[in-house]
């Protein structure tokens, strides 16, 4: 998996302030609806699209094999009651090179706290396409919605990437369900 500081929806290792508790690639929901640290800028400078601003957006290769893809990971476990979901939204150019209104064009399933152990795949989607009616998106913005209890402990990584390591987890959390210490002769 190759990742891009530019695609990369959390913490501080862009550039970035940092924003809800960031570290230099997490970030720590902590409760009702936060954004991520980052706001993906797919402007170019003389693009077509054109913005009121000059920039366009990038293609992303919607429809394309391989598509890029949405890649969210729990890095440690969350330890608050509730629900942790996701959302991905988009926006154009408001004219002034900064976000106009979000539309939401993905949503998680609402996970629980016993599902958000570290290394839980939080998003295994392909960037989606631009909605019906949607306006060209410029900007894509990941927000987390903590239902119930405030989250003190849990962080998540986020980006886009053209590639995933998606393994099977089984159901004690190992990967590709083997145990650790199983050995597989050749």
């Amino acid at each position: 998996m190759i990742l891009d500081g530019l695609l990369t929806f959390t913490g501080s290792g862009n550039g970035t302030s940092g924003g809800i508790t960031a570290t230099a690639y997490t970030d720590k929901p902590t409760t009702g609806t936060t954004s991520a640290t980052n706001v993906i800028d797919l402007g170019v400078a003389s693009g077509v699209p054109s913005s009121a601003s000059g920039g366009g957006a990038r293609d992303m290769g919607v429809g394309d094999d391989p598509m890029l893809k949405l890649s969210a990971i729990m890095i440690v476990a969350l330890t608050a009651g509730g629900t942790l979901q996701l959302q991905l939204q988009g926006a154009p150019d408001n004219g002034s090179g900064a976000p106009g209104a979000y539309t939401t064009m993905w949503t998680s399933a609402a996970y629980t706290a016993a599902q958000c152990a570290a290394g839980f795949q939080l998003a295994n989607v392909d960037v989606p396409r631009v909605l019906p009616g949607q306006v060209l998106p410029r900007f894509l913005s990941l927000t987390f919605v903590q239902g119930g209890t405030a989250n003190t402990t849990g962080t998540v990584e986020a980006q886009i990437v053209i590639d995933r390591d998606d393994q099977i987890m089984g159901t004690a959390g190992n990967q590709s369900g083997y145990p650790a210490g199983i050995t597989i002769a050749n």
